[in-house]
């Protein structure tokens, strides 16, 4: 079969497309043939050495597709439709799945669709309901708000009933933040210096929660939208990783409280097919309305890669296998 082979760390040109062998099926997982498969920040930041990666590797943490094979034990059998969190090997006509990490995908919602919003809508849900669960009437800054991650959780956010102050990078993204649901949209790209703007949106007080995915540029900026008792909640590193910063350093600016969560300390088994009902329920109900930028097949995963990184697009990347 067909896999995209990282083979060193370092840029997009080291996604090579490869013959590989399929691996035996063991019990308790499942053989997915990928229709669709998810391209994540975390796959660059992989690719860069960020997080460390023993190469030669395939990348790819998500993706949807049909069950060919079902091993001794797995809940999934031949033909259903399901959408996964992999840990890696996603870039691939096919992969080898742990059932525990699967679910079904409604029939209302289309392959591509599931691919580009299983490990985005389940990072929103995290974030929204577990991390710092969101109220109504509460307000919410929200970095990257027209990205894969951010469109979901402005959708979501909004629904729920919080104040949403959207951030986006460039004037393209604005109405799309606006279209989806966010009371205020910050161009940063012309405001560099957000905290102010957010300070005078607020009256002064800023806001409950930060949700930032954009990491180094945008961490202090943040730290300072936020209101007295704030929560700062950082998931990403588009940007780059975030400078170390003293306990102390979140008492003088408010009593703040800092969280670094990762999607996969989340959705364990335990807990993943109520977070997945969740995020699928919202889809067929029209809350949850995920888009796809770009579809790229697999063999050119590197220009998906540089399109990500880019910054430029408005919603999720896939590839098609």
């Amino acid at each position: 079969m067909k896999s995209v082979v990282l083979t060193a760390i370092g840029g997009p040109e080291n996604l090579q497309l490869t013959e590989r062998e399929r691996a035996p099926l063991a019990p308790g997982f499942v053989r997915v043939r990928n229709k669709a498969v998810g391209v994540n920040f975390i796959d660059i930041y992989q690719r860069k050495g960020l997080y460390p990666m023993s190469t030669p590797c395939v990348l790819g943490q998500e993706g949807a597709g049909v069950v060919v094979e079902s091993g001794a034990g797995a809940s999934f059998r031949p033909g259903d439709r399901v959408a996964y969190l992999s840990g890696g090997e996603a870039y691939a006509e096919e992969i080898l799945v742990d059932a525990a990490r699967a679910a079904l995908i409604p029939a209302g919602v289309a392959d591509d669709l599931a691919a580009a919003a299983f490990l985005k809508g389940l990072t929103a849900e995290m974030l929204l309901k577990q991390v710092f669960p969101l109220k109504p009437g509460q307000s919410a800054l929200i970095s990257a708000a027209a990205g894969g991650v951010g469109s979901l959780l402005t959708q979501w956010a909004a629904n729920i009933g919080a104040r949403v102050i959207a951030i986006v990078g460039e004037a393209s993204k604005v109405a799309a933040a606006k279209a989806n649901g966010a009371h205020d949209v910050i161009d940063r790209s012309a405001t560099p210096e957000t905290a102010s703007v957010v300070r005078a949106l607020t009256d002064g007080r800023g806001v409950d929660v930060v949700y930032d995915s954009v990491g180094a540029a945008t961490f202090n900026a943040s730290l300072d939208s936020l209101a007295l008792r704030g929560a700062m909640v950082t998931y990403g590193n588009a940007s780059g990783p975030v400078p170390p910063i003293a306990p102390l350093e979140l008492t003088r600016r408010g009593s703040l409280t800092l969280a670094r969560p990762s999607l996969f300390h989340y959705a364990t088994p335990d807990r993943l097919p109520s977070m997945a009902k969740e995020v699928f329920d919202l889809i067929g109900a029209g809350i949850l309305r995920p888009t796809i930028a770009q579809a790229f097949p697999l063999e050119r995963a590197a220009d998906a890669h540089r399109l990500l990184e880019a910054g430029r697009t408005v919603g999720a990347i896939i590839l098609k296998p």
